[in-house]
């Protein structure tokens, strides 16, 4: 059996985007339990120059819906990056997943050798889908998924591996 690039990429960012804003979930609780200024946490960082919470979550965003976009063919969804609550933020989760969840497999399947152009930094990189969606894209939005879930674990919002990677 065969891996396709549809299921090596749309169903694994919604699966996990949901799982993040299950987690956002528990931060919202955890805020109002301990009575924090929500806001408190999506300006939190791990280091003074990491990107805060919101950031963190506007980036796996931003990462999904381009990666699912640019080897569907069409045009990336632009979001405002405004995003100050925990609520803000799920919305954003929210419109990401109703985004991915409009591209069908056969727009993705049989992209593996298609060119990918990314302009990031002022300099221009090159790809091909599998190595833009495996070497790229996933690793990128892990990353940002993994320091927002360990901003909320570092200010004390009690989340687990399980809240992380849920029901895959």
């Amino acid at each position: 059996m065969t891996i396709s690039m549809y299921q090596a990429s749309a169903p694994r960012f919604v699966n996990i985007l949901a799982n993040l804003s299950g987690i956002l979930d528990k931060a919202q609780a955890y805020a109002d339990a301990k009575k924090v200024e929500p806001t408190v946490l999506t300006a939190s960082r791990l280091y003074p120059d990491m990107f805060a919470l919101a950031r963190q979550v506007q980036i796996a965003c931003d990462t999904a819906k381009g990666a699912v976009a640019r080897l569907a063919g069409v045009e990336v969804p632009k979001h405002e990056d405004t995003e100050q609550t925990l609520a803000e933020l799920k919305a954003r989760i929210a419109k990401t997943v109703e985004f991915i969840g409009t591209i069908k497999p056969g727009q993705i399947d049989g992209t593996e050798e298609k060119e990918i152009v990314l302009k990031l930094g002022g300099r221009e990189m090159k790809f091909k889908g599998m190595q833009y969606l495996l070497g790229f894209a996933q690793p990128n939005f892990y990353f940002h998924v993994t320091t927002a879930y360990n901003i909320l674990r570092h200010n004390g919002v009690e989340v687990g591996k399980r809240d992380y990677i849920g029901n895959p």
